[in-house]
């Protein structure tokens, strides 16, 4: 699968460079539709997409169930209420209803194995 916006290398894992392999395509497909949506009003960043166990559980130290694991997550950068705003849109334009909002990032995953049409906070 092809994608207009996205190279599979951007979702890697820091630890594991071709990690990236691991996403999974019909959500990074979500994604592509979402960036075509905001190109030109912002830059559309992936901080953290899959991250491999120990990368998520030992270095971050962050959720043990984390969907990143899984290829059905990410975290995209943003600068601003604006921006926000316009991340916000376009994710819940192409479906994806899993969102966290962060005050320099937003995380949004597709794992169905967890609560749907959810919109949660970081105190970070």
């Amino acid at each position: 699968m092809t994608y207009k916006y996205f190279n599979l290398q951007e979702f890697a894992s820091p630890d594991e460079p071709d990690s990236g392999l691991q996403m999974n395509r019909e959500f990074v497909a979500l994604l592509d539709k979402a960036r075509d949506i905001v190109d030109g009003q912002m830059i559309f960043k992936i901080t953290s997409g899959y991250r491999t166990e120990n990368y998520n559980d030992n270095v971050l130290k962050a959720r043990i169930g984390s969907s990143h694991k899984l290829g059905l997550a990410v975290d995209i950068a943003y600068n601003g209420s604006r921006e926000r705003y316009l991340l916000l849109n376009s994710l819940m334009s192409v479906g994806i209803n899993r969102i966290g909002i962060g005050k320099t990032f937003i995380h949004c995953d597709v794992d169905t194995i967890k609560d749907q049409n959810v919109i949660w906070t970081y105190d970070y």
